[in-house]
């Protein structure tokens, strides 16, 4: 092909001159067409004076057409630099195909949208095919949950190891990450056995079939664990009376944490507990007893769920309340994983919901299976 005519460069300039919406748009067009169909008939004065022309216009046109130019400009590689980089930096409509698609972005400039622009932005990159391992780093550094189960979704995205570890333990509390974690190829039987002590029933059996580990050993683990912390002997705590009231007054003064209500668990200060946890939770002391000796622990689980409390430390509390009841010196495993496969499934606001019935109403038991009911027996759905 032919080098552009100083006549053709006239008329872009000329188009450059007009104003209106139309022209803006037409110049647009023309200058995109020839990056794309003449990149190797123009010289370099001419595609620096393209360049220009939009880097430009760029700044003035309404947001419809810098859309437009945005949408062309990100499949071609051989787009201007400079441009790629102004509209990856623009407001997310405008920014999202560049971010998703332009190859001329290095990972500097996908860190630098990242570290200064909206969570939309780094969204649009975390959902890239080609996501390096520093930008994932960069995008779990950045902290935000969405983008984060995003980009473990996106199982072309390179995440290190020492990443995915990282994100692994933060599975514990954040739920969202558990099922796109254990469904990366890069996970490895490692991790996957790290996770299968705190996912829900359905995800260990997605972890048994996907990965090549012993499922019977680390049930055998979780039954010794469970003997551990049913044997385990806690911090001295002080002795309280065994009267309620003078465990009341004790629980007034004291700064209540999930740590202290374990260790009096395990001294067997069952009254003393009964009233850390009604002042912990602003539930009637009657109503705590109710729960700390229901049979099948149910309600304990909404109040600790409600309290956002780590499903470790509900197990805890769980596995020392019954061993504190002289009629359960013994239990099975298989009731562990009961009650804890309930615990993960109470949504933690719904769970808060019930517990606001509760200070009105100790009346608790409807409340527990509304909440639970059609999540796993198909005769109450």
């Amino acid at each position: 092909m032919e080098k552009m005519e100083q006549k053709e460069i006239e008329q872009l300039l000329n188009l450059a001159r007009d104003k209106s919406d139309a022209g803006r748009k037409h110049l647009i067009n023309t200058v995109s067409d020839l990056f794309t169909n003449e990149a190797g008939a123009i010289s370099e004065r001419e595609h620096a004076l393209m360049t220009d022309i939009l880097n430009q216009l760029v700044r003035e046109v309404e947001m419809v057409v810098r859309r437009h130019l945005a949408e062309r400009m990100a499949v071609l590689p051989n787009a201007p630099r400079e441009l790629i980089l102004m509209l990856a930096n623009d407001e997310v409509d405008v920014a999202r195909p560049v971010l998703l698609k332009s190859e001329i972005l290095h990972d500097i400039d996908l860190i630098e949208v990242i570290q200064h622009r909206a969570m939309e932005h780094q969204l649009a990159i975390a959902m890239r095919s080609n996501v390096s391992e520093i930008v994932s780093d960069a995008l779990v550094e950045a902290g935000n949950i969405d983008v984060i189960k995003t980009l473990l979704e996106n199982v072309d995205a390179k995440i290190s190891k020492g990443t995915r570890e990282y994100l692994v333990d933060q599975s514990k509390k954040e739920n969202v990450y558990r099922e796109p974690l254990i469904r990366r190829p890069d996970l490895g039987p490692e991790l996957a056995e790290k996770m299968y002590w705190w996912v829900s029933a359905a995800l260990r059996k997605e972890i048994a079939t996907s990965f090549d580990i012993d499922v019977a050993a680390l049930d055998d683990q979780i039954e010794a664990s469970v003997k551990d912390i049913m044997t385990a002997e806690g911090s001295v705590v002080p002795k309280a009376e065994k009267k309620p009231d003078s465990a009341e007054r004790l629980a007034k003064d004291v700064n209540i944490t999930p740590e202290l209500l374990i260790r009096v668990l395990r001294q067997g200060e069952t009254s003393l507990f009964a009233a850390l946890f009604s002042k912990y939770t602003e539930l009637s002391g009657k109503l705590v007893r109710r729960l700390l000796f229901e049979p099948g622990g149910e309600g304990m689980a909404i109040a600790c769920k409600a309290k956002n409390l780590q499903i470790q430390t509900f197990a805890s509390i769980f596995l020392l309340s019954r061993k504190a009841r002289a009629s359960e010196n013994t239990m099975d495993p298989g009731e562990l994983s009961r009650i804890l496969a309930f615990y993960e499934r109470i949504d933690a606001e719904a769970a808060a919901t019930v517990m606001q019935q509760w200070r009105r109403d100790p009346e608790y038991l409807y409340a527990i299976k509304r909440l639970d009911r059609g999540k796993d027996d198909p005769e109450e759905k």
